[in-house]
């Protein structure tokens, strides 16, 4: 290891090519997996703490990575070979469908880079997760929707993002216990209905929102983020251009045909708007809809949204405490 990459591990970044893999998921056809290769990025925190200038730096060092454009990825799928190529923020997603394809379940996989130096980052084992025949499925936003955020505020919003971490950060109170019961997680009877986190910020903040998720307890599930970002962009972190967030609910959408989903967001973006649109699409898929009232400026355009998709015979919760959308939930059925 040369003398500026002791420097960078030091700073906790690694500075060799390596490989990120998120979780997979797998539809009533074909199995995808997704991820990232990087010739920096940053290392896995090991060391939290409250101090603001720990935090900073160590929300700065997700920020301070280098892409590989064109590196070709390849997993073997009971003897089939499956290869991609990185795109130009390294993003690579690959896709696939088995001779026979494999019951519910978590199923490990590995994902490696080709023609680059062996080492123990070049080869990473990841998961695709194929969901069970549930009632219904959930998919949720993330910031303002569970994890407090302030996303109406920018100078909030960096405040919290740059001064704490996964672990000192706050979910809504109440949200935890109402996801869990949506997601049947303590019914050790079956599995857990299967949950989408489907968020603007970015690929940089996977491991960072992972860490929250398990801490506060809230359910497993896949993960669809917005474009990595470069350390110049940070102070526009989440400030992703939302019609991609569209395209990521439907392909989910489009993956489980035969399965019906809650909606999970908030007011404080463009939620209700998309929302709207996919109860348009897709309304005998879409089982009841959530928004939480953040933003007193949205109030009336989210009421004048939430009163289209009830007029489509779709429920439709405003809620400003997560109580209220227990109660809603409990209401229409969804959890007893």
């Amino acid at each position: 290891m040369s003398a500026w990459n002791k420097i960078l591990h030091w700073l906790g970044l690694e500075a060799r090519t390596h490989i990120k893999v998120y979780h997979g998921v797998g539809g009533t056809e074909q199995l995808e997996i997704f991820g990232h290769v990087l010739d920096r990025g940053p290392l896995p925190r090991t060391h939290y703490s409250r101090f603001f200038l720990v935090n900073t730096f160590a929300l700065i060092r997700l920020f301070m990575v280098r892409p590989r454009k064109g590196a070709t990825v390849e997993l073997v799928w009971e003897g089939q070979t499956i290869t991609g190529v990185t795109e130009g923020d390294g993003f690579f997603h690959l896709q696939w469908k088995p001779d026979v394809m494999p019951d519910p379940g978590d199923h490990p996989v590995e994902v490696r880079i080709v023609n680059v130096e062996e080492s123990p980052v070049t080869r990473v084992m990841g998961v695709v997760i194929i969901p069970h025949r549930s009632q219904f499925g959930c998919i949720s936003d993330i910031d303002d929707t569970f994890l407090v955020s302030h996303s109406a505020s920018l100078f909030k919003r960096l405040h919290v993002l740059f001064t704490r971490n996964a672990r000192t950060r706050k979910p809504f109170e109440g949200v935890v216990n109402h996801y869990r019961m949506l997601s049947d997680a303590d019914n050790k009877g079956r599995m857990p209905r299967p949950f989408f986190y489907v968020s603007s910020s970015e690929w940089n903040l996977y491991a960072y929102i992972r860490e929250f998720c398990r801490m506060h307890g809230l359910p497993e599930g896949v993960f669809l983020l917005s474009q990595l970002k470069p350390l110049w962009k940070l102070l526009k972190s989440g400030q992703q251009k939302h019609v991609t967030k569209f395209t990521r609910i439907s392909r989910i959408l489009k993956h489980y045909p035969h399965m019906r989903f809650v909606l999970l967001g908030d007011d404080t973006q463009e939620d209700p708007q998309i929302y709207e649109a996919i109860t348009k699409h897709f309304p005998a898929q879409i089982l009841a809809v959530y928004l939480r009232h953040v933003r007193d400026s949205r109030y009336a355009a989210t009421k004048e949204v939430t009163d289209v998709i009830m007029a489509r015979g779709i429920p439709c919760c405003y809620f400003k405490h997560s109580s209220e959308a227990m109660d809603y939930s409990k209401k229409i059925g969804l959890i007893t």
